[in-house]
């Protein structure tokens, strides 16, 4: 919405925050209880483990934000979480069958999102192909809204429910909570969390997604952003937690290779895409380190 300025910066990450809010309301716990209960086995899981798994996460986070990659952060707290519950039990402490979907879905999310956004971009081209230009525009500006209104509810219910699944795990370890059931509080609070984080802007992402890509008019905009929010929408319901940041890139590179491959700057999607390789790996090795040193610590 900001690079196809349909709104202001302000009025744009305020927009998605409130999407983000709202879909504690709308899309359920599934993601949260993959996270939390079917990934790592509940018994190793301590306080020590939550924290460094944490630290791993919002390290490599702060890493890729500084340089303006959209990785998964997603992707960082999965693996930050496994790196240290392997430091504190070993691997026996993975559970496979919950991370099949998951490593699935880091190749399918953003090739589900760059058909759907090649597709839809050629579909609504062929609909308004005798339109004048700028009827196109205004009226993609004003549907636009309604795509990325769409989008931020499906990163608000796909990303917030990692965080719940990582807090109600840590309930029930802790004997807080007596089944792996999602407290309101819980609900409400990992919601508002990913609301007050998206209204603080991350302008360097911003500009990479929006600008460095590929150039995005809103009815490109438009295009992405609902390809975005089907795939996110359609794997929340799933249970299957995605990478919002994998399924939007891949998205918009799909959007811009309707009109020409070279429209897409191949050089930006191979950084983020070895950003992405890296991400499970490198959260984990910190959370791991994170765990020896907290582990001695505490």
């Amino acid at each position: 919405m900001v690079s196809t300025r349909v709104l202001s910066p302000q009025k744009a990450v305020a927009w998605a925050a409130f999407f983000n809010f709202v879909a504690a309301f709308v899309l359920g716990t599934h993601v949260a209880k993959t996270i939390g209960n079917g990934m790592i086995d509940l018994s190793v899981v301590t306080q020590e483990v939550i924290l460094a798994g944490l630290i791993g996460a919002v390290a490599w986070n702060l890493i890729t934000w500084y340089y303006g990659l959209p990785v998964s952060s997603s992707h960082a707290l999965i693996g930050g979480y496994a790196g240290a519950a392997i430091a504190k039990a070993g691997f026996g402490a993975i559970l496979l069958s919950g991370w099949t979907k998951t490593l699935v879905f880091i190749v399918l999310a953003p090739m589900i999102g760059m058909l759907l956004g090649f597709f839809l971009m050629v579909l609504v081209t062929w609909i308004v192909r005798h339109w004048r230009p700028s009827r196109v525009d205004r009226r993609f500006r004003g549907l636009q809204l309604l795509s990325a209104a769409a989008y931020s509810l499906g990163h608000g219910g796909n990303d917030a429910q990692k965080t719940m699944g990582i807090i109600t795990g840590l309930l029930v370890t802790s004997g807080a909570l007596a089944t792996f059931e999602v407290p309101l509080w819980v609900i409400l609070l990992s919601h508002a969390a990913i609301a007050l984080g998206t209204l603080f802007g991350g302008w360097r992402i911003v500009k990479t997604m929006g600008t460095k890509i590929t150039k995005l008019q809103p009815i490109g905009g438009f295009s992405a952003e609902t390809a975005g929010a089907i795939t996110l929408v359609g794997a929340t319901l799933a249970g299957i937690p995605v990478s919002t940041t994998h399924t939007i890139t891949g998205a918009i590179i799909g959007v811009g290779s309707t009109r020409r491959l070279s429209a897409v700057k191949w050089g930006v999607a191979g950084r983020i895409v070895w950003a992405w390789v890296l991400t499970i790996p490198i959260s984990a090795a910190i959370s791991a380190a994170a765990y020896l040193v907290v582990s001695l610590v505490l």
